[in-house]
């Protein structure tokens, strides 16, 4: 579209961590889900990224607010100043605001409410078409599998609040699950683990930056990072405490989770239709999101279910690749809710 166009196309892949927008076939935002707003106002002072640092700094005047919490609302003036103030990120200056057209990704076990949510919080930041796409068919597009086609695709999409996992066919969903087991809770197992195991409190940034540099979902790896040093405060005397923490120690932390996703697999894959299960079995389960980073999960998912997973090509960014897809093909895709 272009600059002076009188209506704007954005697709949106608004997270419980991270929002992506996609214009132009770019990704031309990517920061967390996070304002900072003036506690006496109630107005924004920051979001996204600028936000982020505030977060866990913040004095008596200003509050940091994840308006998402779980794949959904929680907040719904937040999440309307959030996402109002991500699309200022990247509309053009001019003398007019042109109408936007929008198509938002939401959990596959969202309620009428939440997605009712969604909607009006889009509308209320200036969209004036909305669609919605749930998530498990978002990444499947954005993985680039062929979601109209007569036969089964099996996606599992590990976000910051949900777990999606579904079963794909002729352009619908043939059985998901959505759980409320995912980054979050990963992040929480391991403030936990160091609290327990190790006498020391850590904030969400830490156990966030631990989770990425020795983050495993398997005691054995093959190229194994090296442990990395965390420092925080005793429980025991508030001194300061430094520990060096391996990639096995978190493998443990993040294991009663896991297990969790594990059953919630097994649990759609039991309900697969036999010639959609044939289909699986023969070409393998994808794994999306950001939990498809942690290492060796998709080793430990194929030994739990002896079926081949496969983690998409920039994991991170395909449920926002697919959302786009959905937005260039608005009049084709019948799955789209309006």
């Amino acid at each position: 579209m272009g600059l002076f166009s009188l209506t704007q196309e954005i697709a949106m892949d608004l997270g419980t961590a991270n929002t992506l927008i996609i214009y132009n076939d770019k990704i031309v935002v990517d920061e967390p889900s996070i304002v900072a707003v003036d506690q006496h106002t109630n107005k924004p002072i920051a979001i996204g990224e600028q936000a982020r640092k505030m977060h866990g700094k913040t004095h008596q005047n200003i509050r940091t607010i994840r308006p998402l919490r779980d794949g959904v609302i929680a907040d719904f003036t937040a999440a309307e100043q959030m996402i109002r103030g991500m699309i200022k990120k990247i509309k053009p200056k001019s003398m007019f605001s042109p109408s936007l057209r929008m198509v938002i990704c939401i959990p596959s076990g969202s309620t009428n409410v939440e997605i009712r949510a969604v909607k009006d919080s889009a509308e209320h930041a200036g969209g004036r078409d909305v669609y919605l796409i749930y998530e498990p068919m978002a990444a499947a597009l954005g993985i680039g599998l062929d979601v109209e086609a007569p036969e089964g695709h099996m996606v599992v999409d590990i976000g910051g609040g949900t777990s999606e996992i579904a079963v794909i066919s002729l352009g619908g969903i043939v059985c998901n699950e959505s759980i409320n087991i995912a980054g979050d809770v990963f992040t929480e197992d391991i403030q936990t683990y160091m609290r327990q195991q190790h006498n020391i409190k850590i904030g969400d940034r830490t156990a966030e930056d631990i989770k990425i540099a020795v983050g495993s979902a398997v005691s054995e790896l093959d190229n194994p990072p090296e442990d990395y040093e965390v420092v925080g405060h005793s429980i025991i005397d508030s001194r300061p405490h430094k520990v060096a923490v391996s990639y096995q120690e978190i493998a443990y932390a993040l294991d009663k989770s896991l297990v969790k996703v594990d059953a919630a697999i097994m649990k759609v894959l039991e309900k697969t239709p036999p010639e959609l299960y044939g289909d699986i079995v023969k070409k393998g389960i994808w794994l999306a999101g950001g939990g498809a980073l942690i290492r060796g999960l998709d080793k430990r998912l194929s030994e739990k279910t002896k079926i081949h997973f496969h983690v998409a090509e920039e994991p991170l960014s395909a449920v926002a690749r697919g959302t786009g897809t959905a937005l260039k093909n608005i009049d084709r895709f019948s799955f789209l809710i309006k």
